[in-house]
Parts: C-alpha cells; sequence; structure tokens
C-alpha cells in the first residue's frame, strides 16, 4: 500500500476545520435493512471535503514555502478549499480557471482572497498555465487529489467517522481522482479497521477512475455533461497515488445514472432538509437505488454514507427538485 499518513494529517486537519457532523437517516435506516448515518462534508466551511486535502497540504509546507505562496488549479471545490486555507494562514493564493469556470465557484474563489486568474479554454490548459506559474516564481502547486498530503487530508474523514460510528461495518462515498475514497481506506487500514468495507460510488458520465480500474491502467475518455460535474475530469496518465490504493483497498463499485443523482438531491433537499450537489449526493443515490443495502457485503452492520459536497447552483438544484427543466451542470472538470 502507498505510504499515506492520515494519522498525521489529522492534527493539521483540525487546526483549519472542525470534524463534520454525523447524523442518523432512520427512514434510510428502515428502508435499507441496517443502521444508516449519513457524514455530512457539505456542511464543512467551505461546502465540501476538499477543505482536508488543502488544509493537510499548505499547513505541512514550512515557513519559506508558505511566504512564497501556492498555485493551483481548479474550476470548483479545491480551488475554493485552498483559497479557504490559504486565506486563515496568511499565505498568497493563485487559482487558475478555464474560461468557462461558474462565476459563482469563481466569486468564491475570490471571496476568500485568492488572485483568480481565467486562462484556457479547457481545464488542462488552464492547469498547464498554473504549473508554468509555480515554476517562474517558485510557488507551490496545490493538486485535487494525487498527492500524499492531499490524499492523507482528505482521508482524515475516516478518522472522525471511527470517532463517531464506532461500529461502522461500511462507508459508501464517491469516486472521482480517488483523493476522498483511496485516503480515507488507507486511514481505515491505520487504524487497524480492515473490516470496514469501502464502497465507491461513481457517477456513470464521470467514471474515468472505475474505467481505468477495470483497464488495469490509468485511462483516458471524453468530458460528458453530468450532474456530478465535481466528479469529472481525468485521473492523470502518470498517475502516482491514488490508482494503487483504489485498485487496493476499495471493496467493491457502484456506478449511478443521471436520473439517480437527480432524485437523490432531490430527496436530500425534501426530505433531509439538506442541499447537495450532484457529486456530493452519489453515495446517497446509491443507497436509495438499492445498490448498498444489507445484503452487501458487510451485512447488517450500521453504513455511514458521506455526502461529500452542497456547492450547487441554486437554478440547478431548484431543476432537480421541481422537475421542470432537464438539470444540467455544465461539462467541465470539477477538480
Amino acid at each position: 500500500m502507498p505510504d499515506v499518513d492520515v494519522p498525521g494529517a489529522q492534527a493539521r486537519v483540525r487546526a483549519v476545520i472542525p470534524p463534520s457532523p454525523v447524523v442518523r437517516a432512520p427512514a434510510l435506516s428502515q428502508e435499507v435493512g441496517r443502521p444508516v448515518h449519513l457524514k455530512l462534508e457539505s456542511l464543512l466551511e467551505t461546502g465540501a471535503f476538499k477543505v482536508r486535502g488543502a488544509a493537510a497540504c499548505i499547513q505541512a509546507l514550512d515557513a519559506r514555502a508558505r511566504a512564497r505562496g501556492v498555485v493551483t488549479c481548479s474550476s470548483g471545490n479545491h480551488g475554493r478549499a485552498v483559497a479557504f486555507v490559504a486565506q486563515r494562514l496568511g499565505v498568497p493564493a493563485t487559482v487558475f480557471v478555464p474560461r468557462w469556470v461558474d462565476p459563482v465557484k469563481l466569486a468564491a474563489i475570490r471571496g476568500h482572497g485568492a488572485e483568480a486568474v481565467v486562462e484556457g479554454e479547457s481545464y488542462d490548459e488552464a492547469e498547464a498555465r498554473a504549473l508554468e506559474r509555480a515554476a517562474e516564481l517558485g510557488l507551490t502547486f496545490v493538486p485535487p487529489f494525487d498527492h500524499p498530503d492531499v490524499v492523507a487530508g482528505q482521508g482524515t474523514a475516516a478518522l472522525e467517522i471511527l470517532e463517531q460510528v464506532p461500529d461502522v461495518g461500511e462507508i459508501a462515498a464517491p469516486l472521482s481522482g480517488g483523493g476522498l475514497v483511496g485516503g480515507m481506506a488507507a486511514a481505515l487500514i491505520h487504524a487497524g479497521r480492515p473490516d470496514v468495507v469501502v464502497s465507491a460510488v461513481t457517477a456513470r458520465r464521470a467514471r474515468v477512475m472505475w474505467e481505468s480500474i477495470r483497464a488495469g491502467h490509468p485511462v483516458e475518455m471524453p468530458e460528458e455533461d453530468t450532474l456530478a460535474g465535481a466528479l469529472a475530469g481525468g485521473i492523470g496518465q502518470d498517475n502516482r497515488l491514488t490508482f494503487a490504493l483504489v485498485c487496493d483497498l476499495v471493496h467493491r463499485h457502484v456506478v449511478v445514472d443521471e436520473d439517480a443523482i437527480a432524485r437523490a438531491m432531490a430527496y436530500g433537499f425534501r426530505t433531509l432538509g439538506l442541499v447537495l450537489e450532484g457529486g456530493g449526493a452519489t453515495a446517497l443515490a446509491a443507497v436509495l437505488e438499492g445498490l448498498v443495502d444489507a445484503r452487501g457485503p458487510a451485512g447488517d452492520a450500521p453504513l455511514v454514507v458521506v455526502l461529500s459536497g452542497g456547492n450547487v447552483d441554486p437554478a440547478v438544484l431548484a431543476a432537480v427538485v421541481t422537475g421542470s427543466a432537464p438539470p444540467r451542470s455544465g461539462t467541465g472538470p470539477g477538480h
């Protein structure tokens, strides 16, 4: 197993954000046939789990690196997380975004004090420019997932779950680049709980990691329009860490379609009183579709469902909840 120091990252993460809450879901528990708990990453200050990786990575920098600053590329939650953590720690931050970036997310990045550079017709072009800026000025590039500190930080969600639901039998979480799922799986190994089943839930239109697992190596795929925009994008042909973690440590994979994601978002709003983005609702979609239940490898042991993000365009959420229009969230990667 690749070396990921999740316990070492926990103090760095908690210095920036408190643990996210876990709540019991009685109706889901009855429907599924075992206790179901919801891990509300959507209620973290930046609205998504990405703040964990940003906190662990930036906190690990020495004084000189912090003084020079950090740079990243993102069209969504990762950029906002880096901007937020950098502001909290007094670190200069630059976030490169492609020209099609959601204006709401761009405003959130700038609202946390980061310099947002809008450049490139694609995510890849924006990322290339961010890497150039890092090399030119000696800045630290903070990647969205494939980095030991980032993965360790994202994995701290599992350590919190062990504290909040000690008898947990299974954790279901969204799969994109693999930082969250891979980090949590590694955390469970470090904590001496390899018995906890890790179920990775993939949005069918954002399935690059899933197809890479099936192929046995990282693959590239064309981008598709999806509600789970935060999960879209590639995993990198030179992926050094998360591909191996997901291959080695994830127990089962589940794939959900767009309609299931929409139903989960609507269920979250109407029944749970929660605002969920498409990517943040995929694990819930798997539960509602009967794909993660008591017939699985964990039996009737408690299931924790990770609701990973709540940063959604109000118009998209309204369309999903009312069924007034075909829900769309854009075609670009959400890293």
